[in-house]
């Protein structure tokens, strides 16, 4: 699947600037993509993805945006294509987290972020990836969800856990809706996944003090995730459409 301008694929990552998200950059990149990332806060962390990125011969966009807010999507959407050509694929990494503990605890800002980043921002970028790629008869969407999905996370973040499994339904229907005008849309499910998204829930170790639940007995890479990604992107993957790819190690 390639763009209509250089014959590079065209991929838009969201939440770009760090993790599962700058490794999937690069290794999209690696793969022959021309890369748009998008980042809330952090700009040199974007910027640094950008460059490792630009380093392999890919173009790259770096571009600012709360996918929680429809104007910024839609902004990132428009410049994205200005940028590098029409969008053959998107990844929606963007996601966020909260502090752990049981739900009877959680605070109501953070019960509510969580849904406007984790499904409502993945339901904006979607919803402009159906009508742009639907139009041109081709493309590739993968929602990355979580494995708590499925586990529930009890005393963790059930509300981080239902968010997810939201992006799972999201998937499913969507790929129903979108097959027939040659739109795969796909989703892979993280496990326990050494990044720096466990610090902002407040344990930044979570991840490898997790290992022995874990029948691989370790926690994952991003760049594990970012392989399965790529591979639902490519056309090695072009008859697989409406699943949920677990990353997980065994759980």
């Amino acid at each position: 699947m390639t763009s209509s301008g250089t014959g590079r694929p065209v991929t838009l990552v969201t939440g770009g600037g760090r993790g599962i998200g700058a490794a999937t950059a690069l290794r999209l990149a690696r793969d022959g993509h021309d890369v748009a990332l998008s980042y809330v806060h952090d700009e040199d962390a974007a910027a640094r993805v950008a460059g490792t990125v630009r380093a392999t011969g890919a173009r790259c966009a770096v571009l600012r945006a709360d996918t929680s807010r429809e104007a910024d999507v839609e902004r990132m959407f428009d410049e994205a294509v200005e940028r590098l050509g029409p969008l053959t694929g998107l990844v929606n990494n963007a996601g966020v987290t909260s502090p752990l503990g049981p739900l009877a605890e959680a605070q109501t800002a953070d019960l509510r972020r969580v849904l406007d980043v984790n499904v409502l921002g993945v339901l904006l970028c979607c919803r402009r990836a159906a009508r742009d790629m639907s139009a041109a008869g081709a493309g590739a969407v993968v929602n990355v969800s979580s494995a708590a999905a499925t586990l529930g996370s009890p005393g963790d973040y059930v509300h981080y856990a239902a968010s997810k499994a939201a992006v799972d339904t999201l998937t499913l229907g969507l790929a129903k809706e979108l097959g027939p005008a040659g739109v795969r849309v796909n989703a892979v499910a993280p496990g326990l996944i050494d990044t720096e998204i466990h610090a902002a829930s407040g344990a930044p170790d979570r991840a490898r003090q997790g290992a022995p639940g874990i029948p691989l007995r370790r926690p994952g890479a991003a760049e594990e995730v970012a392989a399965a990604i790529a591979w639902l992107l490519s056309d090695d993957a072009a008859y697989t459409t409406g699943t949920v790819l677990r990353v997980a190690g065994g759980r």
